[in-house]
């Protein structure tokens, strides 16, 4: 079950991988995205070490969260993965210039993950070609329903 879709990630970049990670979050984060209050449109992933963390998520507290916490809504949570995972994603970004992006947020098993998506920045002509194939699938779909009727 999705909780946040990055859209603006699709018309920015080329998705060519994704994976699923685990986030490390405090009890008031979880209960703010619970509460449906995250956002991820400009979030990043960075590889520092060996280790990938997520950078510009912002999750807004909720006024109940606890008194005795100073709740930082854009703080840096670190991402969980595979060792192997983490290799080849540090291998990809450092040598083909890829990059790390965020794609949606989700519930797996009761536990909340995210997927990020191993990706190529669009050239504006590239994304004026995809602008120009979504309105011709969009006429297509048009033209086959009206000549049904």
């Amino acid at each position: 079950m999705s909780i946040i879709d990055n859209r603006k990630a699709f018309h920015d970049y080329f998705i060519e991988e994704r994976f699923e990670a685990g986030l490390v979050l405090e009890g008031w984060e979880v209960k703010a995205i619970r509460a449906g209050r995250a956002q991820i449109k400009e979030a990043y992933v960075l590889i520092r070490g060996a280790e990938l963390f997520i950078i510009g998520m912002h999750i807004s507290p909720l006024l109940a969260a606890s008194t005795h916490i100073k709740p930082d809504p854009v703080r840096t949570r670190k991402l969980l993965l595979h060792a192997g995972e983490i290799e080849k994603l540090i291998g990809k970004v450092e040598r083909a210039g890829f990059t790390l992006i965020p794609l949606d947020m989700h519930y797996s098993k009761g536990r909340i993950k995210i997927e990020i998506g191993l990706a190529k920045g669009k050239k504006q002509f590239d994304k004026r070609e995809t602008e120009k194939q979504r309105d011709w699938d969009r006429e297509k779909q048009r033209l086959m329903r009206d000549k049904t009727r």
